[in-house]
């Protein structure tokens, strides 16, 4: 049997501006993971999940393509990445063979909600990585990364793919999408291979020190929020507030950069400060586009972090799902989650991915 694990993700700052080709975050590994075990099968496949509630989802190849009975399901992504990364393998001259999956996640609660840790892009990861470790392809990170891009891009994703990122590289990282429109015009010409091979343009992915006086520290609010309406609402309305935009997209990469520069040379107070700016440009966005980024509970979480020195805000897209804050390592944690308790909000003793407890 095959194993393979990836972690899910938080954006820290940049939300919505990474959207935008060139324009940067900063993402951060968990320590919850997706894990995929493989086992070979004879004569056809199967997938099973939690997701399924752990009932055999059966999948075989029609005209060399992999099919599921779509009223049977659930994998989107999964199906999506094993036609993927088959056809790269494929391209490599590699014999394909049937399998069983069987999905485990850790980015949920045990009633089925989702954590907001993004499920999508950590199934994508340990699906593609369980397939090239299953075929013999050597792990290359931006190999892994790539073939997933392309499954959510075969998908319809409009998202920037940093979950991606931050599921395959782990740890903290500093990440710019690429030119969407170039790829797009370059899977027109080439193979796969060729893709997967060539570097993309305006691609940035780059791995940031953790800030050393300062932990990581994550409420739950416990409602669940689709980040891909809420991008979609944001797309719609960039049409009405160009100007807007354009303010937004500046200033935002200006603190980002700001934000980069000052995790690399570990400078606390202007951490605190950066993160204070970006929510207060989100708060500015999300009254232009009409949208809720920050829902009361998220609001409640950045104010009560503040008081014990942090500073917080939402996480990814906001309208629910996890708040971030950086509090410094001298505070006394206890007092804190149980006043967030008292406002039922849920502390996550979550940890970064590669960092020692």
């Amino acid at each position: 049997m095959i194993t393979a694990s990836a972690p899910g993700k938080l954006y820290i700052t940049g939300e919505y501006a990474v959207l935008e080709t060139g324009h940067p975050a900063i993402i951060v590994a968990l320590d919850q993971y997706i894990t995929v075990s493989l086992t070979k099968q004879d004569h056809r496949g199967s997938i099973t999940s939690s997701y399924s509630n752990f009932l055999p989802i059966p999948w075989t190849r029609k005209d060399g393509k992999v099919f599921v009975d779509e009223r049977e399901n659930p994998f989107n992504y999964v199906i999506t990445a094993i036609q993927m990364t088959e056809k790269y393998v494929e391209s490599l001259g590699k014999e394909l063979s049937f399998y069983h999956l069987d999905i485990q996640s850790d980015l949920m609660k045990k009633d089925g909600r989702k954590y907001g840790l993004g499920s999508s892009g950590a199934v994508t990861v340990a699906t593609v990585k369980a397939l090239l470790k299953f075929y013999g392809v050597p792990l290359q990170p931006l190999s892994i990364y790539k073939l997933c891009v392309l499954t959510h891009l075969e998908i319809g994703s409009n998202g920037s793919f940093g979950d991606i990122a931050a599921s395959t590289f782990g740890g903290w990282i500093a990440y710019s999408k690429f030119d969407q429109q170039w790829l797009e015009k370059q899977a027109k010409t080439h193979s796969i291979q060729e893709l997967v091979a060539m570097d993309w343009k305006d691609l940035r992915i780059e791995s940031l020190p953790a800030p050393k006086e300062l932990e990581l520290f994550i409420g739950w609010t416990g409602d669940p929020a689709s980040t891909t309406s809420l991008v979609d609402q944001m797309n719609q309305d960039n049409e009405k507030h160009r100007a807007f935009h354009r303010y937004f997209l500046q200033n935002a990469k200006t603190i980002v950069e700001k934000t980069i520069h000052d995790f690399k040379t570990q400078q606390t107070k202007e951490i605190l400060e950066d993160i204070a700016q970006y929510r207060q440009l989100l708060k500015e966005l999300a009254q232009q586009a009409n949208i809720c980024i920050e829902t009361p509970t998220l609001t409640e979480f950045c104010t009560i972090v503040e008081t014990f020195g942090a500073s917080g805000k939402s996480s990814g897209a906001g309208g629910g799902d996890c708040g971030i804050a950086f509090l410094p390592k001298s505070v006394e944690k206890e007092a804190l989650i149980k006043i967030l308790q008292e406002n039922e909000i849920e502390y996550l003793d979550f940890h970064v991915h590669g960092e020692e407890k």
